[in-house]
């Protein structure tokens, strides 16, 4: 990226309309996960060389908090069986969308005014038993690729993103240069920007009702040019955004075809890069296979 100004209104707005609809025909409905292909997967086995793993996934959010409005709900049920036998059983409820829940975004997920990923109509692919365009079902066969961790706190020298100071796009650029990280087509990258800690030392919260710490609508750029499938995160959209939009960096998803996964776990991943020394591995993440829905919960991994 050549531009380091933040951007203004009109170039926000000309980034959302630099889409990628149309980009893979008939196959358009997965999105730029069609950039992960066999060769993209057989490419990503080859990072695995201790075979070290690291999950991605915050646990399931029963507790209610003010970033979680709507807690998952995990019910146990116990009962005998004969001749001294029993069993335990368990039920799991959750609304994943929100700021608590590790999950991936479907392409069906949000829109703005100029419509739904592909240009599709949100009222002719949304309908009350699921979407028929975009779905998480595109993704049931599971997905495999090169995942990549840009470390910002790491790159700042602090602990964390804060409110008066988002990550740019530009800047992702320098960290992966830094990292000495080539971003290649279908990678799946990971945005570490220190959420937990920024939590630990903000009364547990990482949002607040004037706004919370995250990525510019500058990333925007980044995300189109270098090609990529799937944007992870822990801090996601800076809000408020301040060029009236309904979704700056969410917007790759209508605009571009991207998955994100939102409230990703990355102090750990933070971590093991710098004792692995290196800040690529093996992706795997496997969503549930639901008709028509708009997205999973997911337990992303790492392996090295």
């Amino acid at each position: 990226m050549t531009n380091r100004q933040i951007p203004t209104k009109e170039e926000v707005d000309s980034y959302l309309k630099d889409t990628n609809w149309g980009r893979w025909g008939d196959n358009g409905s997965a999105g730029a996960l069609n950039l992960i292909d066999n060769k993209k997967r057989i490419e990503a086995t080859k990072l695995v060389k201790t075979g070290r793993t690291v999950s991605l996934s915050r646990p399931l959010p029963v507790t209610p908090a003010g970033d979680n409005p709507k807690p998952a709900q995990h019910y146990m049920h116990k009962e005998s069986r004969a001749n001294n036998g029993g069993a335990a059983m368990d039920y799991y409820g959750v609304f994943y969308h929100g700021t608590a829940t590790t999950h991936i975004d479907a392409l069906c997920h949000v829109w703005n005014e100029n419509g739904m990923w592909d240009g599709k109509n949100p009222d002719e692919v949304i309908g009350f038993s699921g979407a028929n365009y975009g779905t998480v079902d595109d993704w049931k066969d599971g997905i495999l690729t090169r995942g990549i961790l840009l470390d910002v706190p790491k790159y700042r020298n602090s602990s964390y993103v804060t409110l008066d100071n988002p990550v740019h796009g530009w800047e992702l650029q320098d960290i992966a240069k830094s990292q000495n990280i080539e971003i290649q087509p279908g990678d799946a990258v990971f945005v570490y920007s220190g959420r937990d800690k920024y939590a630990s030392e903000n009364g547990g919260r990482w949002g607040t009702p004037e706004g919370r710490p995250g990525l510019h609508a500058s990333c925007l750029p980044f995300v189109k040019e270098n090609d990529i499938s799937i944007l992870g995160w822990d801090m996601m959209d800076a809000a408020p955004n301040e060029y009236d939009v309904p979704w700056s960096v969410h917007g790759v998803i209508f605009a571009y075809g991207v998955a994100l996964v939102d409230n990703s776990y990355l102090e750990d991943l933070s971590r093991v890069c710098d004792e692995e020394n290196r800040y690529e591995f093996m992706l795997t993440l496997n969503p549930l296979f639901v008709k028509g829905g708009t997205g999973s919960p997911a337990n992303p991994i790492a392996i090295f």
